[in-house]
């Protein structure tokens, strides 16, 4: 499922005091010496070239005004910028370039799209499209009515290619790759002639679980399969010499959510090899560039950029304790490797650009220095069953260390997935510290930072040594904070929303919990999601081969054992864990006297988008916290 704490906790749509500036989409030129992001300041959006070396703006772009949002920048060889330009009342993408200092439109594409990027020599651009899209690309979405018959037309996301010289208007944009097949991603040939992709037949909202490594003719559009891992598999990268093709291989629970080990494998097709097997660390991005492969890990509790040989990662060239973010992936390389850029930040620190020698990279923008952080953060580490977990204590800035407070743990989604450092500034965690309470952010076993196998140790254990590592973790905050034991609340969302509602009925340590988009029934999950193929990489088998191992971590078999208040929402439209997961615990909870309440929002899908349903949840979140252990303040 979605790398997704809770809507709650995600959303960006409420507006709060003193925002920052934000970096997305970042982009560096292949010879290392200019930037480009999308940056965002008081709810306006421009694109803005930078020097590397100076940090100094170049440019500033914004042909559309108010009427579309920016993204996918990316570079030419020769260091042409090009963009899309969404116009979300037309339903309309356009694919422009910046030429002579003057943004002409390539191509007009009547639905969706995204990822583009130049051809090697940079005379064409690639662009994944749908065209007619009935929603937003990703599981996560909301999803259409269903109404009809069911399962017949899906989206379809295709490869198209353009002449960097043309202006096509929307009726001319004819993808390459063949009909019927999902595209989720793709790196060009060296020689231009094609590309490596990772797709499927069929949804693609609900196969990419089961996603081939494939090359596609970019002339024919024909389609020759290259290996089929055993794992799920992001970021297939040709090497230079276009005689392999790299990419990232692990337990994952949905696509976006990145994390396992590096493979490799002939471009001609074979046996993926693992190159960093038995690393401790996990795998969130690389790129092949001429000066060799380039990775970010999430190694504990710091992000890390690293070479990668044959002989797996090497020492950290660059590493914090703090997310990175680029457009591609977790940091963007010069052509040689021996540039990166980033847009880095933690709890404390709000986003700032930094750029420069892959070995240390300098902060470039300042704009945000002056924001003050809202939280004092600390990284936990504890064991527990012979497993090391690792999480994040907030706290309110100026909390008095004397004074017992309550303290809220969230459980991230996934369950491959990681709580990591992002500056707290709006939605649900700034709220639940504005309000006084204390939040603990566990990385159990199943998450990623610790190596594969630590990723895999919940497989067919789901709520198991998960929970049993989440409870240890609160006793050895309990130890260093003045955490109250009797004033501990619980939430998450998506398999958080699993975890929140399964411990009800397996500790009454909790005093009150708020689930969002939870699963309280995976034999009747099954039958009612949009994302199915997902679980049987967890439980090895389908729900009707193996009842007994879906009935396990089912909540609604232990509802007699729930006794703890909840707060149950959810989206509407949610394909991956549809409403009536919610209504059947909501009603569970109801037959057995527990107080609960629950929430659907109309047209949302897994995340509460609209902003007017984000600060309802809000509100509702710390209302229900403070009613059942009382005001934190």
């Amino acid at each position: 499922m979605r790398l997704f704490i809770a809507a709650i906790l995600a959303t960006t749509a409420v507006p709060a005091l003193a925002a920052p500036v934000n970096y997305s989409g970042l982009a560096l030129a292949p010879a290392g010496d200019r930037i480009a992001t999308v940056e965002t300041s008081g709810g306006k959006a421009k694109i803005v070239v930078r020097a590397v070396k100076t940090g100094a703006v170049l440019t500033t772009l914004d042909p559309c005004a108010a009427t579309c949002g920016y993204s996918g920048l990316t570079f030419a060889s020769d260091g042409t910028l090009a963009f899309l330009a969404r116009d979300r009342a037309k339903g309309e993408v356009t694919l422009d370039i910046v030429e002579g200092g003057l943004v002409r439109a390539v191509a007009t594409v009547r639905g969706i799209a995204q990822s583009p990027r130049f051809s090697p020599d940079g005379k064409r651009i690639a662009l994944l499209v749908t065209i007619g899209a009935a929603k937003e690309a990703g599981a996560a979405q909301a999803g259409v009515r269903q109404v009809g018959e069911i399962g017949e037309k899906n989206d379809a996301q295709q490869l198209a290619v353009f002449d960097r010289a043309a202006t096509l208007a929307a009726d001319a944009v004819k993808p390459v790759s063949p009909a019927g097949r999902y595209v989720y991603e793709y790196d060009w040939t060296p020689d231009g002639s094609g590309f490596v992709v990772t797709s499927v037949l069929g949804n693609g909202d609900a196969n990419w679980w089961v996603a081939t490594l494939d090359h596609i003719d970019a002339a024919t559009g024909a389609v020759r399969t290259i290996a089929k891992p055993t794992t799920q598999l992001n970021f297939p990268r040709v090497s230079p010499d276009g005689k392999a093709v790299a990419y990232i291989g692990g337990l994952m629970s949905d696509f976006g959510s990145v994390g396992g080990d590096v493979f490799t494998v002939p471009i001609t097709g074979g046996t993926p090899v693992n190159i960093t097997d038995g690393a401790k660390a996990t795998a969130t991005a690389i790129d092949w560039t001429k000066g060799g492969l380039r990775a970010t890990l999430l190694h504990g509790d710091a992000s890390e950029i690293v070479a990668v040989t044959d002989k797996g990662y090497g020492a950290p060239l660059f590493a914090r304790p703090a997310s990175f973010a680029a457009g591609d992936g977790r940091a963007a390389f010069s052509d040689d490797g021996k540039t990166v850029a980033t847009v880095v930040q933690d709890w404390t620190h709000a986003p700032a650009i930094f750029a420069g020698p892959a070995t240390a990279p300098k902060q470039l923008t300042h704009e945000n220095d002056g924001v003050a952080p809202a939280v004092s953060a600390r990284s936990i580490s504890w064991t527990n069953e012979g497993f090391t977990s690792q999480g994040w204590l907030l706290a309110p800035v100026g909390a008095d260390p004397a004074r017992k407070a309550p303290m809220i743990t969230v459980v991230h989604g996934g369950p491959a997935a990681a709580n990591v450092p992002n500056f707290v500034e709006r939605g649900g965690v700034a709220e639940l510290i504005r309000a006084g309470f204390y939040v603990f952010l566990p990385n159990p076993r199943g998450s990623y930072g610790q190596g594969e196998a630590f990723t895999a140790a919940n497989k067919r254990d789901f709520g198991g040594g998960d929970l049993r590592d989440i409870l240890t973790g609160i006793d050895a905050v309990e130890k260093v904070a003045p955490i109250d034991d009797a004033r501990l609340g619980l939430t998450g969302g998506s398999y958080g929303g699993f975890m929140a509602m399964w411990a009800n009925t397996q500790t009454n340590r909790f005093k009150a919990i708020v689930a969002s988009a939870g699963l309280s029934n995976w034999i009747s999950y099954y039958g009612t999601n949009g994302i199915d193929q997902w679980m049987l990489p967890f439980f090895g088998k389908t729900l009707y081969e193996d009842y007994d191992a879906y009935k396990a971590p089912s909540a609604i078999y232990f509802m007699k054992n729930a006794k703890t208040p909840t707060f149950i929402y959810v989206g509407e439209r949610d394909i991956e864990v549809p409403p009536t997961q919610s209504v059947e615990y909501w009603h569970a909870l109801k037959d057995q006297g527990v107080p609960t309440s629950l929430v659907i929002y109309p047209e949302e899908g897994h995340g509460i988008r609209n902003p007017v349903n984000a600060l309802d949840v809000q509100k509702r979140t710390i209302a229900w916290f403070e009613k059942y252990l009382g005001k934190a303040k």
